[in-house]
């Protein structure tokens, strides 16, 4: 808890660990199907950022019953089971109470050796940032709900965020990975903070490398900002120092809080190149280098 860890990890003997995490959250798309599809991958993803191997899941749901029809909440369920399957996870039960106000998610046991674990902290000087998803989640999403979001850009995003990162996960454990976090609501910048806050490394982020959805730019130009953007520039922007060349939609990009992100892995230069092709041969495309770690200034992370 103290380096805020993506999930608890707990050492059964010197071979074996079980990790530990809890996800859940309201609707952010109005497709009951696709919300539980991305709740779940949400969920399990801290396991992967891990480098763990989900097994067992159990549902918490909140639900309005005598407000919505049941068969709403059997597409979410739906939506979040099939996403377990493809996931190779257990459904073992789960807990619901009647709610004003609907929210899913799990809690996930995975497995890991104890001394394979990936934490959030541990990068090295000279390492490569690479980002696995594009950012801009949580803008389109407020566009959605603004009815301001194009078709395209909206099945673009329910995409992305109901995409696994299990490929991504077992690739970086065949290399030298120093440190990983997945990107979620405290945006790239929040959790990158946190690989390094008390550290004494610091970082520096290439902007014309983020890998983000097109129409985000246009969306954040016509003030399509959630409110957790602005939470989260308020927290963390004592650690970050942004070149004046940086656009401000770069900026709000860079703080925009994602549901079901990509993962943020910090490795050696030589692994670096190898990981990125071995992403794009699996399919993921929008994966990239977007930076680098630093010796100095600790716990700053440039943007230039």
């Amino acid at each position: 808890m103290e380096r805020s860890e993506d999930a608890g990890v707990y050492k059964l003997n010197d071979d074996l660990a079980f990790i530990q995490t809890l996800d859940f959250f309201t609707p952010i798309v109005d497709d009951p199907y696709a919300f539980g599809q991305i709740a779940v991958a949400n969920a399990l993803s801290d396991i992967y950022a891990m480098g763990g191997k989900p097994l067992m899941a159990l549902n918490i749901v909140c639900f309005p019953i005598n407000k919505l029809d049941i068969s709403i909440l059997k597409q979410i369920l739906t939506g979040g089971l099939d996403k377990m399957r493809e996931a190779g996870v257990t459904l073992a039960g789960g807990h619901s109470v009647e709610d004003d106000e609907t929210k899913f998610g799990l809690s996930v046991m995975g497995i890991i050796h104890p001394d394979r674990v990936i934490f959030n902290q541990g990068a090295k000087p000279g390492d490569k940032l690479v980002l696995t998803k594009p950012l801009g989640t949580g803008i389109i999403n407020t566009a959605i709900k603004g009815c301001e979001a194009s078709p395209e850009a909206a099945e673009l995003v329910i995409k992305s965020m109901s995409a696994l990162n299990n490929i991504a996960s077992e690739l970086m454990t065949t290399l030298d990975v120093h440190a990983c976090t997945d990107i979620t609501g405290f945006g790239l910048l929040g959790h990158a903070c946190e690989m390094i806050d008390g550290t004494n490394v610091g970082m520096k982020i290439y902007y014309s490398n983020i890998p983000y959805f097109e129409e985000t730019r246009a969306l954040a130009d016509m003030g399509m900002i959630p409110g957790g953007l602005h939470r989260n520039r308020e927290f963390r922007s004592h650690m970050v120092e942004f070149s004046p060349a940086v656009p401000q939609f770069i900026s709000d990009i860079l703080f925009d809080p994602q549901t079901s992100g990509g993962l943020l892995i910090a490795l050696p230069d030589s692994d670096a190149d190898s990981l990125l092709h071995m992403l794009h041969e699996e399919g993921i495309e929008e994966a990239a280098i977007i930076g680098e770690v630093i010796a100095e200034p600790k716990c700053t992370i440039i943007v230039e």
